[in-house]
């Protein structure tokens, strides 16, 4: 692809929109960035690296023009791919690219591709461990940490590039073909950007569209969605699930999970090292140790991986104990199931603290899950009253002006050998930054509530 002179139009200002302009601009083009958010409401680093690079920007706001007179569009995740100004581009012959696929086309490194609904980071960064701890090098990133588009733009020596995908950028994808591919789980999300529920189905299931001879597709066969779904393009298409059956790759059998490719000899792996908690948990582990064995990584490296592993932060990560209180940061369940699965990874009374922008997720699941564990949940953000309708007469709830007064209700209304879990099953953007943020305010606050402040 040539870019000398070409007018390029990146729209959304996000790490990876920022990385494909970084690197459109080293290959010559005269790069515009367009976001439709204020420049007070955008990332200041992003806003004066940008300016710094000598990027021309276009905030506040859209305008049609510069859609139709760029010779191509590249799209980051975040932007809806239906909005006018890039229908009308489209319309006029302008070429329009996902930051991700433009990144493909520039990657010769063997790909592993992670999507689903949940557990996608702690998949990707188990992988990353396992690929590492053989000796090789990995490049680990896509959508979560560094984008792809970054290490396009380097000397690529990895021998694998281990990307974690969203279902934005799959609906961006034109040429997508990973030599293995996991879809760990689909449940309702991100229904506030879909149509329906099948139409997000359909675009996590695009992940294997591409692939073909000598290429692994790994699903999860006790995802209902996922057992009845049969890829054409793959060689090998493995299945797991908890319990064993005649069909599956990989299952779990006492304290041990066995895995066998077709063709080749089972092995038998100790999960009482491995720490994440939850079934879910476990499901994510068997489709990374069959991602390990389609990759001819030896079993011990595989072991060791799992044994080291201690998951990532804000993912049922214990944060504090006050008075016999453990207090646990979940706040990447940003969706009703990841909740539901966090909830259910706990044997002991839960005050729950849930709420955050509302996603257009139906939250009965969240009540059914919260029945015989939650004993008060406490309720913020923009969705805390849409999700109070659900609790109402079935569960004791509070509505909290702030994550302040949700952590003091929290401990006010628990015992000693109570959790108090933060699982919001919304998304954050309402009153913070990111997940990463809300999490960050609530492990603060519970340490000054610990410390008296």
């Amino acid at each position: 692809m040539e870019f000398v002179s070409k007018s390029v139009l990146v729209v959304g200002l996000g790490r990876s929109g920022l990385s494909a302009a970084r690197w459109l601009s080293s290959q010559g083009a005269e790069v515009t960035i367009g976001d439709i958010k204020a420049e007070a409401e955008l990332n200041q680093d992003l806003l004066n690296e940008s300016r710094e690079l000598g990027i021309k920007l276009e905030v506040g706001g859209h305008r049609e023009e510069t859609f139709l007179n760029s010779d191509m569009i590249i799209v980051s995740p975040g932007v809806p791919l239906d909005i006018g100004h890039l229908k009308a581009a489209r319309e006029t012959g302008v070429p329009v690219l996902g930051e991700m696929e433009l990144a493909m086309r520039l990657v010769d490194t063997p790909l592993v591709a992670v999507t689903g609904t949940n557990g996608k980071s702690t998949a990707v960064s188990l992988l990353g461990a396992m690929i590492k701890g053989s000796g090789a090098k990995v490049f680990v990133g896509g959508n979560i940490g560094t984008p792809l588009m970054d290490y396009a733009a380097t000397e690529q020596d990895a021998d694998y590039a281990v990307v974690e995908v969203s279902s934005f950028q799959l609906d961006s994808m034109e040429r997508f073909c990973p030599k293995v591919a996991l879809l760990l789980n689909i449940s309702p999300d991100h229904l506030d950007r879909y149509p329906d529920y099948e139409a997000y189905v359909q675009s996590k299931l695009r992940i294997f569209q591409d692939q073909g001879p000598g290429q692994y597709a790994i699903l999860n066969d006790d995802d209902e969605r996922l057992a009845r779904f049969r890829p054409e393009g793959p060689e090998s298409v493995l299945r797991y699930g908890i319990e064993k059956r005649d069909n599956l790759h990989a299952y779990m059998e006492r304290n041990r999970l066995v895995a066998c490719l077709p063709g080749k000899e089972s092995h038998d792996l100790d999960i009482r090292k491995f720490e994440p908690p939850g079934t879910h948990n476990l499901e994510n582990l068997m489709s990374v140790v069959l991602a390990g064995l389609a990759l001819d990584l030896a079993p011990n490296t595989i072991q060791d991986a799992m044994n080291s592993f201690k998951g990532l932060p804000h993912r049922t990560e214990l944060v504090g104990n006050i008075s016999g209180v453990d207090f646990f940061n979940d706040s990447k369940a940003t969706n009703v199931d990841a909740a539901v699965r966090s909830i259910a990874s706990f044997n002991r009374p839960l005050i729950l603290i849930a709420g955050g922008r509302h996603k257009g997720g139906d939250y009965s699941p969240l009540v059914t899950a919260s029945k015989e564990k939650v004993k008060k949940v406490i309720l913020l953000g923009e969705a805390g009253d849409l999700i109070a309708e659900s609790f109402k007469g079935i569960i004791p709830f509070a509505l909290a002006e702030d994550m302040e007064d949700a952590v003091s209700q929290a401990f006010s209304s628990a015992e000693s050998n109570d959790g108090v879990l933060l699982a919001p099953a919304c998304s954050s953007f309402d009153m913070f930054i990111d997940y990463a943020d809300r999490g960050r305010i609530f492990t603060e606050l519970v340490e000054r509530l610990n410390n008296g402040t």
